[in-house]
């Protein structure tokens, strides 16, 4: 019954999700929690502009709600499931970090509007400071899965695809790694938030993935997070479909980042993650190399050559003349593809 049982509360927070979405998308418009867009995507993006934001908060808040739920009272019936908190401890922090980095950008968004800021006021957080704080959370995260080895199944350890054994690591090269991947997926899966429904849908299908890797595992209680996540990232999506009435925002994409590549570390399965995160992975990848591209080939102008039309690389396929719809949609296509795939490696 473990499978099932984690399947409903996915359900559920389906349902419960789009019946408090709707009075919550209204308060957000009413409140004028708006979305400012890149200049550069002005008239592709021009009607998004004052689109409602902060939708991660929809993920966020009944992740955790049903998730405390459903744990707190088997950790006093049974006294096992604690192992859950972590996760949830990664998926909070880095959704108040992503918070405060959104309501930063929308304050000096309006403060530019009304002319009380100049123009080079950034949108939110400087990316130090919000790097800082990624790194700090990823740190606490990390060196507690490494410490407390009662509770994680495969603590300090990396499962090898197709081959049945796993390596033990030291916790100084754990703990390094583990921060990696979970700043790493983090930063990820915001870059992929750019397209209504592309970073919900993705996120979705690679929780789904994890959730059958942990349950194959036995990892029961992480099953029951991740279907619940994929629960709260559809009825997010319910709201969030072209044309989306509400954004994610970093408070989402941040928290479901981070909250994969935590779940990631505690399976073992981590070098499956590319495979089966293959989208924000390429995602992260054309930024890198747009950047490195541009500086690589800058001239005495101090002007260098794009190696995207606009980076990540959806914005790319879409000033190449794909439709919002139709890169979101072959983005789902690869990234549901990719996760099958994992899954079928983590049974091999």
């Amino acid at each position: 019954m473990d499978l099932p049982f984690a399947l409903s509360a996915g359900i559920i927070t389906f349902v419960l999700g789009v019946i408090w979405g709707g009075p919550f998308v209204e308060v957000l418009r009413r409140l004028k929690i708006g979305k400012s867009i890149r200049v550069e995507l002005g008239d592709i993006h021009t009607k998004k502009i004052g689109t409602p934001t902060l939708g991660g908060i929809m993920i966020v808040v009944p992740v955790l709600v049903i998730s405390l739920i459903l744990n707190i009272a088997s950790v006093i019936r049974t006294g096992s499931g604690a192992s859950i908190f972590l996760p949830l401890f990664v998926l909070m922090g880095f959704a108040l970090l992503g918070l405060i980095d959104d309501w930063e950008g929308i304050l000096n968004s309006r403060a530019r509007a009304e002319g009380k800021a100049p123009e080079k006021v950034g949108l939110g957080l400087s990316p130090r400071v919000k790097f800082a704080g990624q790194v700090l959370l990823a740190g606490v995260a990390s060196g507690f899965i490494s410490l407390y080895q009662g509770g994680f199944s495969f603590a300090n350890e990396i499962i090898l695809p197709l081959i049945p054994i796993s390596i033990p690591l030291p916790p100084l090269l754990f703990i390094p790694l583990s921060m990696f991947i979970i700043v790493g997926m983090s930063n990820a899966v915001n870059f992929t938030d750019g397209l209504d429904g592309l970073a919900g849908i993705i996120s979705a299908s690679a929780f789904a993935a994890y959730g059958v890797i942990a349950f194959l595992q036995g990892q029961i209680f992480l099953t029951q997070l991740c279907f619940i996540i994929v629960g709260a990232c559809f009825a997010f999506l319910w709201f969030n479909a072209h044309p989306a009435q509400l954004f994610m925002g970093d408070v989402g994409s941040m928290a479901l980042g981070s909250a994969l590549g935590t779940i990631a570390v505690m399976t073992g399965q981590w070098l499956l993650l590319p495979i089966i995160a293959l989208v924000p992975v390429i995602e992260t990848l054309s930024v890198i190399l747009q950047v490195w591209y541009y500086k690589a080939t800058k001239g005495p102008d101090g002007i260098g050559q794009r190696l995207f039309r606009r980076a990540p690389i959806h914005h790319h396929f879409e000033l190449s003349g794909w439709s919002e719809t139709q890169v979101v949609q072959r983005f789902w296509l690869v990234g549901l593809l990719s996760a099958m795939i994992g899954v079928a490696l983590a049974l091999l």
